[in-house]
């Protein structure tokens, strides 16, 4: 898929938003503070190096826009994620769940999927959009360092706080690549 056609299929899952729940995220994907804890954002306080507003709002709203399409009969409760490659592609993806509860498939790898099948191979970050804002899940932070260890991680609930994370924060000494023997 090119990343024209990428782009275009973005635009229409943004479209098919419904405008106040996407009204919600955008407007706050401008605030610097957490209104839960009147902090500042991020774990560590930090904003993303090398994002910019613009792009980090542009993220949420593709996280939030797919988040509308999960497929999540059982729990109800939806997920959306867009993973920002190194060239500025979006890949985007919910959760799929399936009856066979192990079988059901997280909002970020489906998101990683996407963007392997593309032929992307290194991210810079995902922002993940649920109804309370949920960190991605340990199985989805092993999946995430394989292709970007440094990534910033952007969470954000429906009311549009968020937190910002490096990927390392949520996955001290991770497992990779590099633990492995070489040839």
């Amino acid at each position: 898929m090119t990343k024209t056609a990428n782009r275009q299929i973005s635009k229409s899952a943004n479209q098919q938003v419904s405008e106040s729940a996407n009204q919600r995220i955008n407007e706050s994907t401008n605030q610097r503070i957490d209104e839960s804890t009147n902090q500042q954002i991020g774990a560590a306080g930090h904003q993303p190096s090398g994002l910019s507003e613009g792009r980090m709002a542009e993220l949420i709203a593709a996280a939030a826009a797919v988040r509308e399409r999960a497929y999540a009969p059982y729990s109800r409760f939806l997920v959306g994620a867009a993973l920002r490659a190194a060239d500025g592609t979006i890949f985007a993806g919910c959760n799929v769940e399936n009856a066979s509860y192990g079988l059901t498939i997280c909002a970020e790898r489906n998101a990683i999927a996407q963007a392997i099948a593309a032929g992307a191979r290194d991210f810079t970050a995902v922002a993940v959009v649920s109804e309370n804002g949920v960190t991605p899940c340990g199985a989805c932070r092993q999946v995430l360092v394989e292709f970007g260890p440094e990534m910033t991680v952007i969470v954000v609930d429906l009311r549009g706080r968020r937190r910002i994370y490096t990927l390392a924060e949520l996955l001290l000494d991770a497992f990779g690549p590099k633990h492995l023997p070489g040839d």
